[in-house]
């Protein structure tokens, strides 16, 4: 019957296609939201905005919406926190150290530091239950320097060991702008809620790190779309647009489940609680602060300036002072409000020779020297060798990463020829002839 109550319900029902979904959404937006009136415990007056499945609180003190938590998710989270062992950060600070980590004094302060305030924060507002808005924001860190200097060794050895809260390590290059070729921003969350075993409240307190983060940077994107006239960077402005307000704090509408599909379960993941690690090498980051900081770039009658920055190396140090402006990042290829949402942005040291000879002595020759033992044999490696292992990981500027590289080669060599032969009590060593790296038995 035209008009009549029935007929109104069936006209405001979603239907299945997507293009008559964005026009029955666009028709009824505008009556799927109302504001009521309600009293607070102490008897003041607050504003509750119920859109859908979310009621979000006006927290415009905070500078963002608060969802209304369930109670028992609350208590949930607490006994969760109060189970949990958090060391002090000095203590975190050396037992990274026993797990092998080594050098980046600095950035391993930072890292540690932020992991036990952001348990601290989660517990006072979780157990203490101290206002959020004397709690204050979360906080967010940023790591950049080059290749193998241990960046994601760092947060997943201090998350995934040491401090044992849902943790994931996304590669940031697989995402792009909602709507488009690639994963949804929004899977970055349902990677967490896999890690915390599919409990959308433990998802809410973890750890995210995105790696490859500089990847994002869209200041040398030239793509242009057939037909459109312009330019469209959906994987690197489209990405960093969408991550602004998860790096704050929002409602993200999750899908359980790492799909493209279009009709998927969904969960509301509020972010205010998350920590978000970004890493990356920034390579190229070096040509900007030789142009905006150094003066460097030449003009009409303008001579170039002398820089102490060699802007073609790639293990390339950066300093405190040289990451602190926001407008080199920009220049880079960063919008400023995203790169804002992080209150620390901490720069590693390439990796000098002596932090290299102790992590390829301790984390790939004693391990080599393991499975020699556990197949009757000896392996020994000299320290003409180590040091020639090195001078070629410095010369290519690959850190730590290289070192395996470069030295498997010749240990496999040995391994071929001698593994599962039976032979016992044999010693190969290593050793440094004529420039070259050979095999002696013994």
């Amino acid at each position: 019957m035209s008009g009549s109550g029935k007929d109104k319900d069936q006209d405001r029902k979603p239907p299945h296609m997507d293009e008559e979904f964005l026009q029955w959404l666009m028709k009824n937006a505008s009556t799927s939201a109302w504001e009521e009136e309600e009293e607070d415990d102490d008897g003041d007056e607050s504003r509750s905005i119920h859109t859908g499945r979310i009621s979000m609180r006006d927290s415009s003190r905070l500078g963002y919406e608060l969802p209304e938590e369930d109670p028992a998710a609350r208590k949930k989270i607490a006994a969760y926190l109060r189970d949990l062992e958090v060391e002090p950060p000095s203590v975190l600070f050396r037992r990274l150290e026993e797990l092998g980590y080594k050098g980046q004094e600095e950035a391993r302060r930072a890292a540690c530091l932020m992991a036990y305030r952001h348990i601290r924060r989660l517990r006072r507002i979780y157990i203490d239950k101290v206002p959020r808005e004397k709690v204050g924001p979360k906080s967010n860190i940023l790591f950049m320097g080059p290749t193998g200097s241990g960046k994601t060794f760092l947060v997943e050895l201090l998350f995934g060991k040491l401090v044992r809260i849902p943790s994931v390590v996304v590669d940031v290059t697989a995402f792009s702008e909602t709507g488009y070729v690639g994963m949804d921003t929004n899977n970055i969350i349902t990677r967490l809620y896999h890690a915390a075993d599919r409990d959308p409240d433990l998802t809410k307190i973890g750890i995210i790190c995105l790696d490859e983060f500089d990847k994002l940077a869209s200041g040398q994107n030239n793509a242009v779309f057939a037909g459109a006239g312009t330019t469209k960077d959906v994987t690197g402005l489209g990405v960093q647009r969408e991550l602004l307000k998860m790096l704050e704090g929002s409602v993200v509408h999750t899908p359980v489940e790492m799909t493209h599909a279009s009709y998927v379960e969904t969960l509301d993941i509020y972010t205010g609680d998350i920590g978000f690690v970004a890493v990356g090498a920034f390579s190229g980051f070096a040509k900007v602060l030789g142009r905006m900081l150094y003066g460097t770039v030449a003009g009409f009658g303008r001579k170039t300036q002398s820089t102490r920055i060699d802007e073609n190396a790639i293990a390339h140090t950066f300093t405190e002072e040289e990451v602190a402006k926001i407008s080199y990042f920009q220049s880079y290829g960063f919008l400023p409000e995203l790169v804002a949402r992080f209150t620390r942005i901490v720069p590693l040291r390439a990796l000098d020779s002596q932090t290299l000879k102790t992590i390829l002595q301790e984390q790939v020759i004693d391990r080599a020297q393991e499975e020699f033992a556990s197949e009757g044999l000896t392996l020994e490696v000299t320290d003409g060798v180590m040091d020639r292992v090195i001078e070629e990981a410095l010369r290519r500027e690959t850190g730590a990463r290289g070192l395996t590289s470069l030295l498997s080669r010749y240990i496999e060599e040995v391994a071929f020829e001698y593994f599962g032969t039976g032979e016992q009590g044999i010693t190969v060593r290593l050793v440094l002839k004529d420039g070259r790296i050979v095999p002696e038995k013994s």
